[in-house]
């Protein structure tokens, strides 16, 4: 059985203001082909279909032209698809019965029945292989936030937030290890962020309270193949357990990573190989190395780029490091660029020296540059002149996963 593990595709998204639809239907078109000519059998997407809870009208379409077109090319894939924590739970759950008519899963939140108890049957989905006989079963988990949880026999310094996520894992691998036959495998597919992950500068959000919440990776030690999203960097956490990352760069700072999807071969039971498929880039991004102002309009004078639709113009970043503040720098920027197939994305500045105006030399920052957790601790140490306590900072933790839960 061959698997093709991606996530984090975050329809929708923008880029500094500029859309990207024109990019994800790239990616989109090529991912379709990928799957017809490597014969994949599964096709899993480990959360964060789109870039907020309520994604525009054109990005559903996207997600629902995509799915049909594979349903109808390639009626015996099968499809799983998992909610993550920029999704809104009850969007994505709302045509849960008339997805699972096409043989289409999506699960955008765990349900619990009367008593409580966790649902597992819409929770494990049979894979079935090219002959049309279950080869897999997959426990597919989408973000778990901390209204999921019900954690119980709490013992001393255990956190409740991980402990919660694992007891739903031990509870659902267990009921799916017990519906595998032998030479069947077990797939798990989660939402989040563990321990020792690479995070990705300036593209995601933590989740389940902070660092302080990252998930250990044994949670997933029941499963043959843990199908990971959250993480933007690809990456191998432990034997079987991976992140895809994203197939688009999501931040300017990801401009030189080779983003890619996983494919993942499963032979009696067990995992065979793990092989990375690099994204083809349909719009680049350009960094202009750190200079002085004219030294940055003349490389702008000098950049040579092809002639192509607005949809895909690369994506522009000036980084200027100068020694004070300039009068009308974007102004000059925007008029050196006039004329070129580039969409300017971003100015970044950092000044050197002791100009004056200037806080001894330090660096200047966009406020959604910065995570919130520094936010809060920046102003707590200019307010208090010392460093917020652990209890406060998982206070403030708490309230940060309540209001984003509220806005998803």
């Amino acid at each position: 059985m061959k698997i093709l593990h991606t996530a984090d595709w975050h329809l929708g998204h923008q880029l500094h203001g500029h859309e990207r639809r024109f990019e994800h239907d790239a990616f989109l078109d090529w991912l379709a082909d990928t799957i017809k000519t490597r014969q994949i059998d599964v096709l899993l997407v480990a959360g964060d279909l789109f870039d907020t809870a309520n994604p525009p009208a054109s990005a559903w379409q996207q997600l629902y032209g995509f799915l049909a077109r594979l349903r109808a090319d390639m009626p015996r894939l099968n499809l799983v698809l998992v909610g993550g924590n920029h999704d809104s739970p009850s969007k994505l759950d709302a045509p849960h019965e008339l997805l699972r008519a096409f043989n289409l899963h999506l699960v955008g939140s765990i349900s619990r029945d009367e008593g409580g108890q966790l649902e597992t049957d819409r929770l494990l989905v049979p894979l079935h292989d090219r002959e049309g006989k279950v080869a897999a079963w997959c426990a597919a988990v989408p973000f778990l936030r901390s209204s999921d949880l019900r954690p119980e026999a709490l013992g001393e310094g255990q956190d409740r937030l991980i402990e919660g996520v694992r007891q739903i894992y031990d509870e659902l691998l267990a009921e799916g290890r017990a519906r595998c036959e032998p030479e069947q495998a077990l797939v798990a597919m989660g939402h989040a962020y563990l321990a020792a992950g690479q995070l990705s500068e300036l593209s995601e959000r933590r989740v389940l309270g902070g660092n302080q919440h990252a998930l250990p990776a044994d949670i997933f030690a029941g499963a043959d193949y843990t199908a990971l999203g959250h993480l933007h960097l690809a990456q191998r956490l432990a034997p079987g357990v991976h992140y895809s990352g994203s197939p688009l760069p999501l931040s300017l700072n990801e401009a030189n990573y080779r983003h890619q999807v996983l494919e993942v071969t499963l032979e009696g039971g067990k995992l065979v190989a793990v092989e990375p498929i690099l994204v083809p880039r349909s719009v680049e991004m350009i960094r202009l190395p750190e200079s002085e102002l004219h030294v940055a309009l003349e490389a702008i004078a000098a950049l040579d780029l092809a002639d192509v639709p607005a949809q895909a113009q690369p994506f522009l970043e000036v980084r200027l490091l100068l020694p004070k503040p300039e009068a009308r720098i974007r102004e000059r920027i925007l008029a050196a660029l006039a004329g070129k197939p580039v969409r300017l994305a971003r100015i970044s500045t950092r000044y050197q020296g002791s100009g004056q105006g200037l806080a001894d030399g330090g660096q200047r920052r966009r406020l959604d540059d910065i995570a919130p957790q520094e936010v809060f601790t920046l102003c707590y140490q200019r307010q208090f002149e010392g460093e917020p306590s652990e209890a406060l900072l998982a206070s403030f933790d708490e309230i940060l996963t309540q209001v984003r839960e509220a806005k998803s």
